[in-house]
């Protein structure tokens, strides 16, 4: 089997596929979350925490000199960045926790027990007829 034949039934099963489908899915609402952190939830944030937009929250270490730029510690963005995570995780969480809920009701539903085999109707007929006798 050539190399290319190869990566072409790996990429083409069903996992993979899915697999890329979630992670193309998942960077989209990485986005999403990242402006509704910076632009809904850390604006009146900030404006709580006496007017500070959060993205200029820096302890500046060596402050610029002529070209150089100053070398800062930017906590604002990382503060952000772990709001943006806990959001991320939540959502996640509660993605599982619905398909796992829908997963048990359909276990939970009982299924009809199966039918006897012939085998089984059988020795039941000749059960009853020895019953009788």
């Amino acid at each position: 089997m050539s190399m290319v034949q190869e990566f072409k039934k790996f990429a083409m099963r069903g996992n993979v596929v899915d697999m890329a489908v979630g992670i193309i899915i998942g960077a989209a609402f990485g986005k999403i979350v990242s402006s509704f952190v910076s632009d809904v939830i850390m604006p009146p944030l900030g404006l709580l925490l006496g007017g500070a937009d959060f993205k200029d929250l820096v302890i500046v270490l060596k402050e610029a000199v002529g070209d150089a730029p100053a070398v800062v510690i930017a906590y604002g963005q990382f503060i952000q960045s772990i709001v943006d995570f806990v959001i991320i995780a939540f959502a996640i969480f509660m993605a599982i926790k619905a398909m796992n809920s829908m997963k048990a009701k359909e276990e939970a539903a009982p299924s009809a027990p199966p039918a006897p085999s012939k085998e089984e109707i059988l020795l039941t007929e000749i059960r009853d007829l020895l019953k009788e006798k």
